[in-house]
């Protein structure tokens, strides 16, 4: 049985269209949520795209950056757009990303000629649109702005904000088999020092903002409208639920009595 892309398309607010890829990606983006709520409570992260239809399609739920580029590379070979190539990558932002493994999944995608790096899977501050797959081209999407630079032997994709380019992650531009994949996600959903096992991160993303919540032993909110600065607040951990179903829109979060959060899961 093959991907069904017509309940997809339905799931990301495209019935009954024939998109481009670029339509796809920003509806992708913007409809499905990212959130970490199997591995932080110990339940598997299966790639296979069947399951992972289920869980994202057919369920609603969100996921984390393997789950959804695994779904958009599975949407995108449907349309018949590709190649549709993997590669890994070491997150950047809040550090140098020297000491960090390779849990991060993007993709390149050959589409008339071009490629372009795809990525529906950085949470609440990543792509609305793909980006050319060229040093230095700046991308202008809908006011916020990303870049590939090089630094060595890698590519840098980098976002404007608070008034100055960050560096969000590194990669080299090579691309891996899937089995390099499954074993980044196997560790980054069960390394017991993984941050997507040691607590929560949710994101949401629109044309005119970035939202995104990180739960360890604090729950911060950082906010980020189009042109503005971040804003960061802390969130009593008895609030989150309510939170995560009036801003993300992920609704049966429970606050167990370790003062850990889960989801009933639908």
């Amino acid at each position: 049985m093959g991907f069904d892309l017509s309940s997809y398309l339905d799931r990301v607010g495209l019935r009954g269209e024939s998109p481009s890829f670029a339509a796809v990606h920003r509806a992708h983006a913007t409809t499905i949520v990212f959130e970490n709520f199997d591995p932080s409570s110990g339940r598997p992260v299966v790639l296979d795209v069947h399951n992972l239809a289920d869980k994202m399609v057919t369920r609603g739920r969100g996921g984390y950056c393997f789950e959804h580029n695994m779904l958009l590379k599975a949407a995108l070979e449907e349309m018949g757009i590709g190649p549709v190539e993997l590669m890994l990558a070491r997150v950047r932002i809040g550090g140098t990303g020297a000491d960090r493994p390779l849990d991060h999944l993007l993709l390149r995608v050959t589409e008339g000629g071009r490629s372009w790096l795809a990525d529906v899977g950085f949470g609440g501050g990543g792509l609305l649109d793909p980006v050319p797959f060229e040093v230095g081209f700046e991308s202008d999407q809908s006011g916020w702005l990303y870049r590939l630079v090089e630094d060595g032997p890698e590519f840098v994709l980098q976002v404007f904000q608070d008034g100055a380019w960050t560096d969000m992650y590194g990669f080299v531009p090579e691309p891996v088999p899937v089995i390099d994949v499954e074993v980044s996600n196997w560790y980054t959903a069960t390394h017991p020092t993984s941050s997507f096992v040691t607590g929560l991160l949710i994101g949401r993303r629109s044309s005119e903002r970035c939202l995104s919540l990180f739960v360890f032993e604090q729950a911060v909110l950082v906010e980020r409208p189009v042109g503005g600065a971040s804003e960061v607040t802390e969130v009593p951990r008895t609030e989150v639920p309510l939170l995560l179903a009036e801003r993300f829109g992920i609704g049966g979060a429970t606050l167990r009595a370790d003062g850990r959060l889960d989801l009933v899961i639908p």
